[in-house]
């Protein structure tokens, strides 16, 4: 007998839940049983910009196995797979992503991670079994970015380190930055809630966008933190503005890096003066593109050992057809139901 799922069709700045029938996989595949899919800033850029057509979102991902093909025994480090196993994965592979299908009526469906399933139909996907609870796990993605981040950054033990940015990614990014020596690190963002998060996990200073409004008095303060008042010796953007990029940049001490995380969806050109930012500094800027496999398989093992409070990262859970509350929430205020929005997950089903 044939069963059937919801999942979520995003377009433009709508969204529909429809069901669709669950497919058997096939000999390489997996289905997924979804528990948490977390609402990405890659997510919220493709919305804010207007999506074309119909797409499947979603790529931030836990799930319990329901079922394998033939072919899968093992996880990507020999672990071995069997139905009940919960489960994450990278969305991207060599074959196509998941999160960003487009025609989602058209079969295979549930390849996004917005649904009571997901299927993961394309060969190489990289899955990784994990004991964690759902609520930790769901951040492996942006976890995974933060590892890349900060391994292309090539923090040094005793370094001062900027990140702009207090959500999801700039957390994770603070937590690795932290885990790799960083000796003193300044977080910049808001609300004060999720400020207050960010010291809990490791920020040494934090400055409220909400409160501290300019460049420039946003400046006087990261640098009378630095040595010398020299400035950072990396600084991370991870706030997905582009304004944060010059204003990041103006933050960063001769000789040190800047890395871009938070623009992974065009959102337009940027102005800055070139010599006065960067040539005269000699710095290094850095940008990175998601993050690889080999980022799941260096940040799994450091996101399991749950020296953090990453379970407090997700403040929302929502059911799928009130999503785009989610996507509103995260859009203005970064408020919902009265409360501050720091990660903002949606359940797959019961």
């Amino acid at each position: 007998m044939t069963r059937f799922g919801r999942a979520v069709v995003a377009h433009g700045q709508t969204f529909e839940v429809r069901e669709y029938p669950v497919p058997d996989p096939a000999p390489h595949g997996v289905v997924l049983r979804q528990e948490l899919a977390g609402i990405c800033g890659t997510d919220l850029h493709m919305w804010q910009n207007g999506i074309q057509g119909e797409m499947a979102l979603g790529h931030e991902n836990v799930g319990i196995i329901e079922a394998t093909g033939k072919e899968v025994t093992k996880d990507a480090v020999g672990n071995p797979l069997r139905e009940g196993d919960r489960v994450i994965f990278q969305p991207g592979t060599p074959h196509g992503a998941y999160g960003f299908k487009t025609n989602p009526d058209v079969a295979p469906h549930f390849t996004g991670g917005f649904g009571e399933y997901i299927y993961l139909a394309y060969p190489d996907t990289c899955v990784l079994k994990t004991d964690l609870p759902p609520e930790v796990a769901v951040l492996t993605e942006p976890f995974t970015v933060g590892v890349h981040a900060v391994m292309r950054g090539r923090v040094q033990l005793g370094d001062t380190v900027v990140v702009q940015g207090s959500g999801a990614i700039g957390l994770v990014t603070l937590v690795c930055a932290r885990m790799s020596g960083a000796a003193k690190i300044i977080v910049i963002g808001g609300p004060a809630k999720r400020l207050e998060l960010a010291k809990r996990m490791g920020a040494d200073v934090t400055i409220d966008v909400e409160t501290v409004r300019t460049p420039e008095e946003r400046r006087e303060l990261v640098m009378a933190e630095t040595p010398q008042n020299g400035g950072a010796h990396v600084v991370f953007e991870c706030a997905g503005f582009l304004s944060a990029i010059p204003e990041g940049l103006a933050y960063v001490r001769r000789d040190g890096t800047f890395v871009e995380v938070g623009n992974f969806v065009d959102m337009g050109p940027v102005s800055l003066n070139v010599n006065q930012l960067m040539m005269r500094r000699n710095m290094r800027v850095e940008a990175i593109w998601g993050s690889r496999s080999e980022h799941f398989i260096r940040g799994l093992p450091l996101l399991e050992r749950n020296e953090y409070p990453f379970a407090e990262m997700v403040s929302h859970v929502l059911p799928l057809e009130d999503i785009g509350k989610g996507f509103d929430a995260l859009n203005g205020t970064y408020r919902l139901g009265g409360e501050v929005v720091i990660k903002i997950a949606v359940q797959g089903g019961e």
